[in-house]
C-alpha cells in the first residue's frame, strides 16, 4: 500500500482535538472594537491586544487611505532594494523621537524583529541568559544563534545573578540579557532597572521586548524604557510592535544609530522581507500622533485595568501576578477554563483559555486584557456574567 508522507499531520491535530487542546478560530466580522460581531454573535471584546482602541480610530484610518492615494497598495520590494519610501522613513524618525532614542527600524512584523536580529547579536563562544518565561519568538531567536544559553528563574534577580556568573566562567566575548517588558500570559512586569544594574556589571547588552508594554507603560504610553526612567545607553535594544496598543501591525527596535545601521546591515528578516504598505505606514504614524496629542487613551485604559481587577479579585478569582491590563483568571484546569470560557461567551463575553502547554497543567486561565474604549457598563456586564458563570461551575 502506497504511503501516506502527510498523514501524520491528521493524527496529530486529531489527538489536540481529543485533548480539545486545538484552536477553534472565530471571525470576526467588521472592526475590532469593543463591541463587536464576532462569527454572527455580538461581544463584548476582552481578548484582543488592541489596548488603545486604535484599530478604529478615525485619524488612523483617514491616514491609511490618503496613503492609498499618494503611494499605491505596496512597495514592491524589500527595503534594502526599493522598497524604503518616505513613509517608513518618517516613521522610523517619529518612533525614534516617541522613545528617546537616537535612531529605531521597522520591521514586518516583532515576530521577524526577534527572529532576525536576536542571532545577528552573539556567535559561538558567547552567552545568552533569558527568562523562563519569555515570548516564543525570543525562543525562537535565541535556537537560531551558536551561542552558549542561559535561563534563569522567572524575574528571579538572584538567579539571574547566579546565572550571569556562570556565564562569564565560560569567558564570553559577548553576553546578552534578553527578557520580555510585559509577559503576556501572567501580565507582570519585568524589573528592568535590576536587570539593567546587574548587566552593566557584567558588561552585558540588555535586549527587551516590550510589544505588550508598547503604548501603555511609561510617560505617555512610552513603553518600558520610560516606565523606569532608563535610557537607551542601558537598555541597547528596546524591541516593540505596532500589532498591539498601535492598532496596526510590523515590529521595531529602537536604541543607538550604531545598533540600527548593524540590524538593517545583518539582519535576514530585515533584508529579505517586503515593506510594509504604504496605508500601514502611514497608519503608523497616525498612532503615534493620537498618543501625542489624546494622552487620555492611557489613563483611560488602566482606569478600566484597576475597576475590573476589583471586581474579579472581590468575587473570589485569582489574578495572578498581573500589574498590567493584561488580567488573567486563573482557574486551575484547562477543562475548566474552557467550560468557563464557552460559558462567558453564550453570555456575550468574548475572553479564550489559555491552557497546557501555554501555561502549567495547573494554571490554566482566562486571559483578559482590557480596553480604554470599553465603558463601565461593558465592565460590569462582563463581571456580572464573571460571577453568574463561575457560581455554575464551582469556581467561586
Amino acid at each position: 500500500m502506497k504511503r501516506d508522507p502527510i498523514g501524520w499531520m491528521k493524527d496529530e491535530y486529531q489527538k489536540l482535538v481529543e485533548a480539545d487542546l486545538d484552536w477553534k478560530i472565530r471571525i470576526l466580522q467588521g472592526p475590532s472594537t469593543p463591541k463587536a460581531k464576532v462569527d454572527g454573535v455580538d461581544v463584548i471584546m476582552l481578548c484582543s491586544n488592541n489596548y488603545l482602541n486604535l484599530t478604529n480610530h478615525p485619524h488612523l484610518k483617514e491616514a491609511a487611505i490618503e496613503a492609498i492615494k499618494t503611494h499605491g497598495t505596496g512597495s514592491g520590494s524589500v527595503r534594502a532594494i526599493a522598497g524604503t519610501m518616505d513613509l517608513h522613513a518618517e516613521l522610523e524618525r517619529r518612533l525614534a523621537k516617541f522613545k528617546d532614542a537616537e535612531a529605531s527600524l521597522t520591521y514586518s512584523a516583532g515576530f521577524t524583529a526577534n527572529e532576525g536580529l536576536i542571532p545577528q547579536l552573539v556567535r559561538k563562544g558567547d552567552a545568552i541568559i533569558s527568562d523562563e518565561l519569555n515570548h516564543g519568538s525570543i525562543i525562537d531567536g535565541v535556537r537560531l544563534t551558536k551561542a552558549d544559553r542561559f535561563v534563569y528563574d522567572h524575574c528571579d534577580m538572584g538567579s539571574l545573578e547566579r546565572v550571569l556568573n556562570e556565564a562569564e566562567n565560560g569567558n564570553p566575548e559577548r553576553m546578552l540579557i534578553i527578557t520580555d517588558g510585559v509577559f503576556s500570559m501572567d501580565g507582570d512586569i519585568a524589573p528592568l532597572d535590576e536587570i539593567v544594574k546587574l548587566g552593566s556589571e557584567h558588561g552585558a547588552m540588555i535586549y527587551v521586548d516590550d510589544a505588550h508594554g508598547e503604548a501603555v507603560l511609561g510617560k505617555g504610553g512610552r513603553g518600558i524604557v520610560s516606565h523606569f526612567n532608563l535610557t537607551h545607553d542601558q537598555v541597547h535594544f528596546e524591541m516593540g510592535t505596532f500589532s498591539k496598543a498601535f492598532g496596526v501591525m510590523g515590529g521595531h527596535v529602537s536604541g543607538s544609530q550604531d545598533m540600527v545601521n548593524y540590524a538593517l546591515n545583518k539582519s535576514r528578516s530585515w533584508l529579505l522581507s517586503a515593506s510594509h504598505p504604504p496605508a500601514t505606514a502611514a497608519a503608523c504614524i497616525a498612532a503615534i500622533d493620537v498618543l501625542e496629542q489624546e494622552p487620555e487613551h492611557v489613563r483611560t485604559l488602566w482606569e478600566n485595568r484597576e475597576y475590573f481587577v476589583k471586581g474579579l479579585q472581590d468575587m473570589g478569582y485569582d489574578t495572578g501576578r498581573s500589574q498590567t491590563p493584561i488580567v488573567p483568571a486563573i482557574v486551575g484546569e484547562s477543562s475548566k477554563a474552557v467550560k468557563l470560557s464557552q460559558g462567558l461567551y453564550k453570555e456575550g463575553i468574548l475572553a479564550l483559555p489559555i491552557v497546557f502547554p501555554m501555561v502549567a497543567r495547573d494554571a490554566a486561565r482566562i486571559r483578559n486584557i482590557m480596553n480604554s474604549g470599553l465603558t463601565k457598563e461593558h465592565l460590569d456586564q462582563a463581571l456580572n456574567a464573571y460571577e453568574k458563570v463561575g457560581k455554575q461551575l464551582g469556581i467561586i
